[in-house]
């Protein structure tokens, strides 16, 4: 990409941004991303979390998700957040700062959640975007692929998975793959998700 083309780019993210309802909402309800909105409208739609559940929180940095978490599943429930980023504490969140693809801070976190029994594992990771639109996915992929795994690894027998996936290469075996290992799944693109944005939610039930 040209240093033009990356320019304009890059401005026009920024005025999407400083004129974004969501953004502008979560700035007076003092929500810390406007990512929240997303989990909001997944919960009222789809009735996901429950009081009590404990749930693996991967990609949570700035905390907007663990924000929400908390308060869907209240005082006896848990959330359990890791992000490569730094996250400024949040009461009932336990988070770890670590690179989930690297194996150190994979076992930190499978060493805090052992014994616990894991409801949910809900992905909002996404990679550093580069502008190569292939190398992009092929990353983006990666992640969530590795998010499936971790959750078959962790989640309690009528465990759910919940991930943001960008529409793309791999995106259909992806989903078939999600299809294979949950009773029910079902793909949501929230209204707080940027229209022109590739990403959607897919969700994989195995409620009882």
């Amino acid at each position: 990409m040209s240093k033009n083309k990356h320019s304009k780019s890059s401005k026009r993210w920024l005025d999407e941004h400083h004129n974004d309802y969501y953004v502008s909402q979560s700035k007076k309800e003092g929500f810390r991303s406007r990512a929240a909105y997303k989990l909001i409208e997944l919960q009222e739609k789809d009735k996901l979390f429950k009081l009590g559940m404990q749930i693996v929180d991967l990609g949570a940095a700035p905390g907007g998700w663990s924000q929400v978490l908390t308060s869907f599943v209240g005082e006896k429930g848990k959330v359990f957040a890791l992000d490569i980023l730094e996250m400024d504490p949040l009461p009932d969140v336990v988070f770890i700062q670590g690179d989930f693809t690297q194996d150190e801070s994979y076992e930190e976190l499978m060493n805090l959640i052992k014994g616990q029994t894991v409801d949910w594992v809900v992905s909002d990771m996404a990679p550093n975007m580069s502008g190569n639109r292939s190398t992009d996915q092929a990353n983006a992929m990666y992640l969530v692929e590795l998010a499936l795994d971790f959750a078959q690894s962790v989640l309690k027998p009528k465990g759910n998975f919940l991930a943001k996936v960008f529409q793309g290469e791999g995106f259909e075996m992806f989903v078939k793959n999600v299809q294979q290992q949950y009773q029910k799944v079902v793909i949501r693109k929230p209204d707080a998700s940027r229209t022109r944005s590739r990403e959607v939610y897919v969700i994989g039930f195995n409620k009882c």
